[in-house]
């Protein structure tokens, strides 16, 4: 799996895990809703910073973040 759609469907888990629609996290984050909805859909390449004010709104940190299923064999995934 694209390293992209990892990390959106990682947003879309810890996001509906804390009860939070799109524009609930956007707000939260400062970023706008259809930048989320784009991360979330593996769309956009999203820079590290906008991770971290993610994983900040969404109450985990960076490291939380990337502890996941997901992440494990990130190494020998090709696209």
């Amino acid at each position: 799996m694209d390293i992209k759609l990892k990390i959106g469907h990682r947003i879309k888990e810890l996001r509906e895990k804390a009860e939070m629609s799109q524009k609930d996290l956007a707000y939260a984050a400062d970023l706008d809703r259809s930048y989320i909805a784009s991360i979330e859909n593996g769309n956009r390449n999203v820079a590290i910073i906008n991770i971290e004010k993610i994983a900040v709104a969404l109450n985990v940190t960076v490291k939380e973040f990337f502890k996941s299923n997901n992440f494990e064999n990130a190494s020998t995934d090709k696209k």
